[in-house]
């Protein structure tokens, strides 16, 4: 009996084992086609919509590059040498503030952010900052390109929005997990700018023009569907939506409808993949199956031409199993090989989609070169920024003051300088 016993729970082993084998299938692939995923995308290498290692990078050190080597850094998902591990060939990294520096110091704060980005990508030489197509094509480094996350950066500003420009930025999503004036996130806990009734206001289609004339791409990560809908109908150039998954898979408000999807394949855009594990599985653990299970529902929804890749390492807290870091990505690659995607598609979603995008964007850029900068700015009521300095016309030639428009103090200000001649006359006399 004892014997028997013995024997039934050893066969449960065995049985219990070769379930867990059949439940991470996925998790790692097999060995060819790990070799064949690597040999991909030395041949492709990756562009990756988003990562945040510059936020991790002023938590750890307060942007003190010159006290770490990131060559290899173990406190972020993200360094140099794991980069080079998984060919990487181009980043887009975040300049992220948090939303509560909106109505404070945001320019400021992403202007430090551009800064690092800038000296990581020029003090390293392995890696070389690109900011069109051509470059980003035809480096044979890993390329850096600048992007914005969060239009509250620009403060409502196209006068800034263009300055970020000159500085090297080639992407901003409208929104992160707050509202701005003009805008409305995809995150309803967050109470900045309450916007019921708007998506999409008239400002914010002047920024989407904006990007449209400047050539910057448009990122509808992080923002509500009604924005992303209404931005997926005004925009003359591709969008994109960096780090972002399907909504089919897992329903979170972060990932991307079915009907929305349609709406970016009409547009000629991209939707690439995150990885943070609240976005990939809404129920149980995450792990590379799950991930690849999204690549495939959007590819049957939308085509492996509207696919790419956006980990967003170093932005959150919780990767899949076996995708704990950048040096990962050629294990999803193998995954999906092993699920029959054939090498051309995986190509396009690795590298050459991207390229295909921020070409037509820049197509878009130079057929509307002979439009001038836009002077839309936005109503100081819109705004609602106590801190928002609003200069009024001069009272007299070469003044101008900074009180609003039918406040008590303006009023005392016309009268001061309407009575100011006679008294000064009436002392003379």
């Amino acid at each position: 009996m004892f014997s028997i016993k013995r024997l039934d729970i050893f066969q449960l082993c065995l049985g219990s084992a070769f379930l867990l084998l059949l439940l991470l299938h996925g998790v790692q692939s097999s060995p060819s086609f790990s070799r064949e995923a690597i040999k991909l995308m030395s041949n492709y290498p990756l562009i990756d919509g988003h990562n945040d290692l510059a936020l991790r990078l002023r938590m750890f050190t307060n942007n003190k590059l010159s006290e770490i080597d990131l060559h290899n850094y173990n406190k972020t998902a993200t360094d140099i040498n794991r980069l080079k591990a998984a060919h990487v060939g181009g980043q887009l990294f975040a300049a992220y503030v948090l939303c509560t520096a909106q109505e404070k110091d945001a320019v400021r704060l992403t202007l430090e952010q551009i800064d690092l980005i800038r000296r990581i990508c020029t003090e390293y030489s392995e890696l070389e900052l690109a900011t069109t197509a051509e470059e980003l094509r035809n480096t044979t480094k890993i390329a850096c390109l600048i992007s914005i996350e969060g239009g509250h950066s620009i403060d409502s500003s196209l006068p800034a929005l263009r300055m970020f420009y000159q500085l090297g930025v080639r992407s901003m999503t409208l929104t992160h997990n707050c509202n701005t004036p003009w805008a409305k996130t995809s995150s309803a806990y967050y109470s900045y700018y309450k916007n019921e009734k708007r998506n999409l206001t008239e400002f914010g289609k002047a920024v989407v023009d904006e990007m449209n004339r400047l050539g910057m791409l448009i990122d509808l990560s992080h923002t509500s569907l009604g924005t992303a809908s209404e931005v997926l109908k005004h925009s003359k150039a591709p969008v994109i939506f960096s780090h972002s998954s399907a909504y089919s898979i897992c329903n979170h408000s972060r990932n991307v409808p079915d009907h929305l999807l349609h709406d970016l394949k009409k547009n000629g855009g991209l939707i690439m993949v995150n990885f943070h594990n609240s976005f990939i599985a809404c129920q149980g653990k995450a792990n590379i199956s799950i991930v690849a299970d999204h690549f495939d529902h959007l590819k049957r929804v939308v085509g492996a031409e509207h696919i790419g890749i956006g980990g967003d390492y170093d932005g959150a807290i919780g990767f899949p199993q076996g995708l704990e870091d950048v040096s990962k990505y050629p294990a999803l690659i193998g995954e999906l090989l092993e699920r029959g995607w054939s090498k051309e598609k995986l190509a396009d979603v690795l590298r050459l989609n991207f390229l295909r995008v921020f070409e037509k964007v820049e197509k878009i850029r130079d057929d509307l070169s002979n439009t001038h900068p836009s002077e839309v700015q936005i109503a100081f009521a819109e705004a609602n920024n106590s801190c928002r300095l609003e200069l009024k016309a001069p009272v007299i030639p070469g003044e101008m003051h900074n009180v609003r428009s039918g406040s008590p103090l303006a009023s005392v200000s016309v009268l001061f300088w309407t009575l100011l001649p006679l008294y000064c006359y009436l002392l003379l006399s």
